[in-house]
């Protein structure tokens, strides 16, 4: 397994991105933001991607959108993204990465905890179809509504004194 930056189109890898995000509307706006690290099998087929973007503050990066194919989801493919991209945010001297999922998609709600995310803030009806989502929407039986936003804060980088 490698994990690499991705030049390609984006729209190559549409269909990871549609894993994660159930709003045409929404992926239309952001799909092409930011840089995307992919996982490579040991025969070079994309088999994960995680989007990382410029948050809304100096320092502060976000995981925008995150799939694994579901046939190899399970087994540590998430992680190793996640881990690679935290990495890269400490060496460009971040100070904060956040990501945001639906508080019903308790799967994903423990793969962050798992990761070392903190339970920031919780945002209602985020999930609606004003913005794109369809109704009825559901994660394990549990209506999806609301969006829970994650953080790993960085220490503060030596100031050279």
């Amino acid at each position: 397994m490698t994990i690499e930056w991705y030049e390609g189109p984006r729209s190559a890898l549409r269909e990871l991105f549609e894993l994660a995000e159930d709003s045409a509307q929404l992926l239309d706006e952001y799909i092409e933001d930011g840089r995307v690290l992919v996982a490579r099998d040991g025969t070079g087929e994309i088999v994960g991607h995680l989007q990382l973007v410029p948050g809304g503050h100096a320092g502060v990066f976000e995981i925008k959108n995150l799939a694994v194919r579901p046939d190899r989801q399970g087994t540590g493919i998430g992680r190793r993204l996640v881990g690679r991209s935290l990495e890269v945010c400490r060496r460009e001297a971040a100070t904060m990465v956040e990501v945001a999922t639906a508080v019903a998609d308790i799967d994903n709600v423990r793969f962050y905890q798992r990761c070392g995310f903190r339970a920031r803030s919780i945002g209602r009806d985020a999930f609606i179809e004003a913005r794109g989502y369809p109704p009825g929407l559901m994660a394990g039986g549990i209506p999806v509504l609301d969006s829970i936003v994650f953080d790993v804060s960085f220490d503060a980088p030596p100031t050279g004194h």
